[in-house]
């Protein structure tokens, strides 16, 4: 790693995209660690690191005036991280509203309302079917199947952030629909 790491500290010699491989190559463990150190699980933190590369893939340009690349990795991926959290927070706040009526229990049923509710499944069974084959699975894997999106990621094959991706456009679609019928 030493000789990595010479090859690093030398970077005017290297393009933005050679100097990112090497660098990423040289500090991924411990890049990994320091955003496992503030609260990542293992999984959440390869796939941090991930992301991390895939935005510095656009301007690796930005590594070269770095004094040290490895603190600058290491910062920029524990920011990322406490963006996904704080994301995850407000979707977990925003949508939590939505679990709580699938389980609310109503005594006086009346018909007018059985045939709205069956109209409110009706439109929402269309929306389901309009997702993608991707999102639809991602939806319906979370939604009726219970799984986390760690195990969806893991299933589908996919990455954590991904499935969030899909777990929210999948839900605006669908209450976009349900609101269009109201």
């Amino acid at each position: 790693m030493s000789s990595l790491s010479n090859t690093i500290s030398d970077s005017s010699e290297l393009d933005g995209r050679e100097l990112l491989n090497r660098a990423m190559e040289a500090y991924y463990k411990d890049v990994v660690k320091a955003v496992g150190a503030r609260g990542a699980t293992q999984g959440s933190a390869f796939d941090i690191v991930h992301d991390l590369y895939v935005k510095l893939s656009a301007h690796p340009e930005v590594l070269h005036d770095k004094q040290s690349i490895r603190a600058f990795l290491c910062r920029a991926a524990i920011n990322l991280g406490i963006d996904r959290h704080r994301r995850e927070q407000f979707e977990a706040r925003l949508f939590s509203h939505f679990d709580g009526e699938t389980h609310t229990v109503i005594s006086d049923v009346t018909p007018e309302y059985g045939l709205e509710a069956k109209a409110r499944i009706r439109v929402l069974r269309d929306a389901i079917g309009e997702l993608p084959a991707r999102r639809r699975a991602v939806f319906i894997l979370h939604r009726l199947h219970q799984q986390t999106p760690d195990e969806i990621a893991s299933k589908l094959n996919i990455s954590r952030n991904m499935v969030d991706r899909h777990l929210r456009r999948a839900l605006a679609h669908c209450l976009d629909r349900m609101l269009e019928m109201e």
